[in-house]
């Protein structure tokens, strides 16, 4: 202990008879205070140096710093974004005559359990279709169930075109062979006065590892365009995306491709005779390219449909005449659009 050890140290100020040791040192009162004083001496240092130790130990607990455990992320969230393009096309068939167009979109969406997400959404598209609706609305709904590599997506879709205007073949009308009005004798429909309609789909991705995917679907569609057909959408995309070391800091790419066949089967809309609706295959392969919340992507786009065939489907008012249509035929599209979360992007 420190205090014996200054305790037992000699003073040679005391006298030889401490020194060699003779009982004086109990006898002399010098000898006796000078020990009292170096034992008090000793004793009060080493009760300050634990009182400085423990007010320093103390001092430490205090001012480390507390590390405050890490808030799980909000179960809910809102998604939203929009963008242009050179053309809306839709399953290989152009909804803007060719031409440009925009969207936005806004996707609520809460987890209700770690691995299960629901989710609604509104997305709108701007279209120049042959009933000149005001656009295309898009309200769907539905479940998104994450197992490991896999990630499931279930739900359904309702297209909506308000303020649709019917088109009707006038003989005789020129240049274009219709009018939409209705009191023309002899008038023929074109089209129908209101072509919104259901779909249910299923949805998986594979993430296959850090840069292939694999995306399998399904829609069906128990009256396509409110026509009475049937119809069946099936396909699969294959995304290859590139490693983010290749690439600079916040910056990626990648590049997809897509294959999907649709069957559609018999309108009864019309009133009798019916007629079939052509199935037609449909492709798309291009490539991408982001930058924190913006992509752009540059893609080709086809069927295998005739002209003919997709003025049966389309209706172009423009091909009345000809019968034959380019809504259908290959097209090279560019688009720019943006993708953020209110929780990641807002807050």
């Amino acid at each position: 202990m420190l205090f014996g050890v200054v305790g037992a140290l000699p003073d040679t100020s005391l006298g030889t008879d401490w020194v060699q040791g003779n009982d004086a040192a109990n006898t002399n009162p010098q000898v006796g205070d000078g020990m009292k004083t170096a034992t008090t001496i000793a004793t009060t240092i080493a009760a300050l140096a634990m009182m400085a130790t423990s007010a320093f130990a103390a001092d430490i607990v205090r001012k480390a710093p507390i590390k405050k455990a890490e808030a799980p992320p909000p179960p809910c969230d809102v998604a939203f974004g929009g963008g242009i393009q050179s053309d809306y096309n839709f399953r290989g068939i152009s909804q803007t005559d060719r031409g440009p167009g925009a969207w936005a979109y806004v996707e609520p969406r809460c987890k209700v359990h770690p691995n299960i997400e629901l989710y609604t959404g509104l997305w709108g598209w701007s279209t120049k279709l042959p009933t000149t609706p005001t656009g295309e609305f898009d309200v769907y709904g539905g479940v998104r169930i994450t197992a490991g590599p896999l990630a499931f997506d279930f739900g359904a879709m309702y297209y909506w075109y308000p303020r649709e205007v019917q088109q009707f073949l006038v003989p005789g009308v020129s240049p274009t062979g219709f009018i939409g009005v209705t009191d023309v004798p002899n008038a023929t429909p074109l089209t129908l006065a209101n072509t919104d309609f259901w779909e249910v789909y299923g949805k998986m991705t594979w993430t296959v590892n850090d840069w292939l995917s694999l995306s399998p679907y399904v829609y069906y569609a128990d009256s396509f365009l409110n026509t009475g057909a049937k119809a069946t959408y099936a396909g699969g995309i294959v995304k290859v995306t590139i490693p983010s070391a290749m690439m600079p800091t916040d910056f990626g790419a990648y590049i997809s491709g897509e294959a999907a066949h649709y069957w559609l089967g018999t309108v009864t809309a019309f009133g009798p005779p019916a007629f079939d609706l052509p199935d037609y295959t449909y492709w798309n392969i291009g490539v991408g390219f982001t930058y924190k919340i913006f992509t752009v992507d540059f893609r080709y786009h086809d069927t295998d449909l005739t002209g003919a065939q997709c003025q049966t489907i389309a209706g172009d008012p423009r091909s009345v005449s000809t019968g034959s249509t380019r809504w259908c035929s290959e097209a090279f599209i560019a688009k720019l659009s943006f993708d953020m979360t209110l929780n990641n992007n807002i807050k």
